[in-house]
């Protein structure tokens, strides 16, 4: 019935199924602990400052008409886009102009389009290849794994990972494992790692960035970075050795979901003209154009430094206190269980490691579910590892949204462990 492409989006995947259990109802008389999913929570100073705004929209003579009856171009509002480039340039000393920033309807949908622009069959000079992503370090996002149009265009590579004393973890790129892919793989066509990372809550350091970047440079492909958590807003990294960081080897995605507007669909690409050109191209075809409001509410808050400062002075405190009331929670009920926790740096998720865990994580999700916690198995994140290539965390490894209300947390904490007790070697 469906063409290969309408196949393979609907094929099991670990983004369909986290964002089918966000909707579905558990069995009758089940409570539900939802750990799953990757919606923000929602933070009232934020909130505020967003009804503030929109109440300006409303009163004012025809903000709200012009608001909803007109589309915007499809780069994105002008406006919005102006202000942005002012803010960032003179703030960071980018070197960026108005060309240099297109707007999508969220950074999901953004990332379709750059993985797809930079990977697959691609004719030159009458030669045909087939282009890839590489991922410098996985796990990485569950929902990069279905996003290429055809099939074994991503590759990755496995983290190094360094263990600590106080039951938890850290990943690092391996440097060395990944210029050796990129000097025996000419068909790479750009990479791509978000910082921080999700699943694990790690931030790639600035020398790390830059170190990729240089990469980027020497094999002539593009960087691209998700920067959905990270700076200069939404700011939810806890680590002081990470800045705003772009060049002009770097595609950078921002999002404004993780600031407090999921639903208003509203992702931030900056890059090189050419590859702005094209986004903006790719969505007059596939969307006309990008949603206004989450643009409109943002546009003055960009303009007087006010989204960044809520990020410094609201989120990034919300989520650290959320991350380390999770982590003394595990600590207490895992005590003298073998487990680990990523060292939680930035990013909405704590990333658990069951040492001794004798089934998959996936069949792990399956008997947690029907206690009623919905979590996302780790095996989804190990994408694009070469046939027979296997991670020593693939099947051992949960990713848990801390952002749900406290009493919600903690109960699934104790269940995630007492289930963990029953199935251990």
């Amino acid at each position: 019935m469906f063409s290969d492409f309408g196949t393979k989006l609907n094929t099991h995947s670990g983004i369909l199924q986290l964002m089918d259990d966000l909707g579905k109802p558990l069995p009758k008389g089940v409570p539900s602990y939802q750990l799953g999913g990757g919606n923000p929570a929602r933070i009232p100073q934020v909130e505020k400052v967003y009804r503030e705004e929109m109440e300006k929209l409303l009163s004012s003579k025809d903000g709200f008409e012009n608001a909803v009856a007109r589309y915007d171009a499809p780069v994105g509002r002008i406006s919005f886009i102006e202000v942005l480039t002012e803010y960032l340039s003179k703030t960071y000393g980018w070197k960026i102009t108005e060309k240099n920033i297109a707007v999508s309807n969220g950074s999901q949908s953004a990332f379709f389009y750059l993985f797809n622009l930079f990977s697959g069959t691609t004719t030159q000079n009458g030669v045909k290849t087939k282009k890839t992503i590489l991922f410098p370090l996985v796990p990485e996002y569950v929902g990069y794994a279905d996003q290429g149009v055809e099939a074994d265009t991503f590759v990755s590579v496995p983290a190094r990972c360094e263990y600590y004393d106080d039951n938890t973890f850290k990943y690092f790129i391996d440097f060395p494992a990944v210029e050796a892919y990129l000097a025996e793989h000419p068909e790479v066509g750009a990479m791509c790692v978000s910082r921080p990372t999700n699943p694990s809550g790690n931030v790639l350091t600035d020398v790390e960035i830059k170190k990729l970047s240089v990469l980027a440079e020497k094999y002539r492909i593009p960087l691209m970075v998700d920067n959905a958590y990270g700076l200069p807003f939404p700011n939810i990294v806890f680590t002081d050795d990470a800045k705003p960081y772009w060049d002009k080897n770097v595609i950078l995605s921002m999002s404004l979901s993780k600031i407090g507007l999921p639903a208003l669909r509203t992702g931030i690409i900056i890059a090189d003209e050419k590859i702005i050109t094209a986004m903006s191209n790719i969505n007059a075809i596939a969307a006309l154009a990008s949603g206004s409001l989450g643009q409109i509410l943002a546009e003055p808050l960009v303009k007087t430094g006010r989204l960044v400062s809520m990020g410094e002075e609201f989120v990034r405190p919300f989520y650290e206190h959320k991350s380390r009331q999770m982590q003394d929670w595990i600590h207490e009920e895992f005590a003298g269980l073998p487990y680990g926790i990523h060292k939680s740096e930035g990013a909405i998720f704590l990333w658990l490691l069951l040492n001794d865990l004798k089934i998959p994580t996936l069949e792990l999700y399956s008997k947690l579910k029907e206690r009623g916690v919905i979590t996302v198995p780790g095996e989804y994140f190990f994408f694009g590892l070469p046939k027979h290539t296997t991670h020593p965390h693939y099947n051992k490894c949960l990713r848990l949204n801390y952002s749900r209300n406290e009493d919600e947390v903690h109960q699934a904490v104790k269940i995630i462990a007492d289930v963990y007790r029953q199935n251990m070697r």
